[in-house]
């Protein structure tokens, strides 16, 4: 069956603040290794394409041996999981949002470069769960963001329609993806990423969920 119109959500720095948990676990791993650990406005340059390569943004050539990243991306998992949602805070409005968009019944799904395990249970821990048809990882399919397969292999096990679909994120990242699938994307300000939205493509630019159904609306 045809959806009404089918929205993609990014999670970290799109629906959940989660910055001040990543970066928990990150400087957990460094100080127990020994190395520099970092402030929470180093998200951006570390965070949006999962785990392994948030450590490596941040080993870059001081570490070199490949066990000892692997053992320390391990122990981020692990310790991240145990304290995935300590600070993390949803964006402002994302409630009243997915409401309205429940009662348009409008589809909605996640796709995101966090592990999947990881993603279903802060959704779950943050009540938004409930809200998707679908929640994609870094390690649902093969692939992952910016590949657009990420999000066209969501629309169709969801039984939605490309040509009615809208990407919302926070980074390039998640732009690209919605770029290369052809898809209209909204850009979340201040995301977790290094360039400024003048340098990420966006059809619509928004702060937060405060009022974002009158965007949703010129699509419908």
């Amino acid at each position: 069956m045809s959806q009404i119109y089918t929205i993609l959500f990014d999670l970290d720095g799109t629906l959940v603040d989660t910055a001040p948990d990543l970066i928990q676990a990150h400087n957990y791993v460094m100080k127990k290794y020994g190395h520099n650990q970092k402030k929470l406005s180093d998200i951006k340059t570390l965070a949006g394409r999962g785990a392994w390569v948030m450590m490596q943004r941040s080993f870059k050539k001081e570490i070199k041996d490949e066990n000892i990243k692997k053992k320390m991306v391990d122990e981020f998992i692990k310790f991240y999981a145990e304290n995935i949602n300590n600070e993390s805070k949803p964006i402002n409005g994302i409630f009243e949002f997915l409401n309205w968009a429940k009662s348009k019944k409008i589809s909605m799904a996640v796709c995101t470069n966090k592990r999947e395990h990881l993603a279903v249970d802060l959704l779950k821990k943050l009540d938004m769960s409930k809200y998707f048809e679908y929640i994609a990882g870094a390690d649902t399919f093969e692939f992952n963001k910016p590949d657009p397969r990420h999000l066209t292999n969501v629309v169709e096990i969801i039984g939605g329609d490309l040509k009615k679909t809208i990407m919302v994120g926070d980074s390039d990242v998640d732009a690209n993806s919605a770029h290369n699938a052809k898809l209209p994307f909204v850009l979340v300000k201040d995301g977790y990423t290094e360039k400024n939205e003048n340098e990420i493509k966006h059809d619509e630019l928004i702060s937060d969920f405060i009022g974002f159904e009158k965007i949703i609306e010129k699509y419908l």
